[in-house]
């Protein structure tokens, strides 16, 4: 078949190489989840900070009315602060809580509006949706974001832009429970934690299990005084993000 005569909506070859080109430099960024690269850019996207015995404790997919509170409750116990990276949607149904945060001391962060994968490139979509969460943030929890962390740790290029547009430091973790699975126990999420509990740190965990096991909320309950024994015997700080000292990315964020 000549060139003049091709089957409708047939692609030549540099069509398929544009558009494989702009499918890799969208998914680019996600590579900083592969270990290698993690080491290497953990001081730019992965949450290790500078402060001397600083491990930041993080929380992901709040605030649940169900959950939340109890989390909450649980650090005011043992006087440990955190941020709490907060989807749009469930803020939107528990305005409430998310001013409750900030007034028991805790920082909020943005996680996006809605929990979902950014696999396909859709600039004009990301920044809309995390414009929306950050001022959704901002509004309701009267404390302006100064993070953003991507649904299932998976940092595409429009998310990564949209964010750095918005002012928005993107901050993955280097220390998790796997406190979201159904087999989660307070000891298990421990256990899986306790050798990336050092200075530096950013702990991952979940204050809802909106996206996660049914429940699972509650084995992060229980790990939590285990991880607080943990770091104090280790004279070890638990705190939010804005204590930690994560270095700065290459260039400036500036909000638009």
């Amino acid at each position: 078949m000549s060139a003049a005569v091709r089957r409708p909506g047939a692609l030549t070859a540099g069509a398929l190489a544009v558009a494989a080109g702009a499918e890799f430099l969208h998914l680019a960024p996600a590579a900083v989840r592969l270990p290698p690269l993690r080491r290497t850019l953990a001081r730019r996207t992965a949450g290790h900070g500078t402060a001397p015995g600083h491990v930041a404790l993080t929380f992901d997919d709040g605030p649940d009315p169900r959950s939340t509170p109890y989390v909450l409750d649980a650090l005011d116990e043992l006087g440990a602060r955190a941020t709490f990276f907060l989807l749009g949607a469930m803020l939107e149904r528990a305005p409430a809580l998310g001013r409750e945060l900030v007034l028991r001391g805790h920082e909020v962060a943005v996680h996006g509006w809605h929990h979902r994968r950014q696999w396909y490139p859709a600039p004009v979509r990301d920044l809309r949706e995390l414009r929306r969460a950050a001022e959704a943030v901002t509004g309701l929890c009267g404390a302006r974001p100064l993070w953003y962390r991507p649904p299932y740790g998976v940092l595409t290029a429009g998310p990564a832009l949209a964010a750095r547009r918005l002012g928005l430091r993107s901050v993955l973790w280097t220390a998790w429970g796997r406190d979201w699975t159904a087999e989660a126990t307070g000891a298990s999420v421990y256990a899986t934690a306790r050798p990336g509990l050092t200075g530096g740190a950013t702990l991952l965990l979940h204050d809802s299990d909106c996206t996660s096991a049914p429940g699972s909320w509650r084995a992060t309950l229980a790990a939590l005084p285990l991880i607080a024994a943990h770091c104090r015997t280790r004279r070890l700080t638990l705190g939010p993000l804005r204590d930690h000292r994560v270095p700065p990315p290459a260039g400036r964020n500036r909000p638009v």
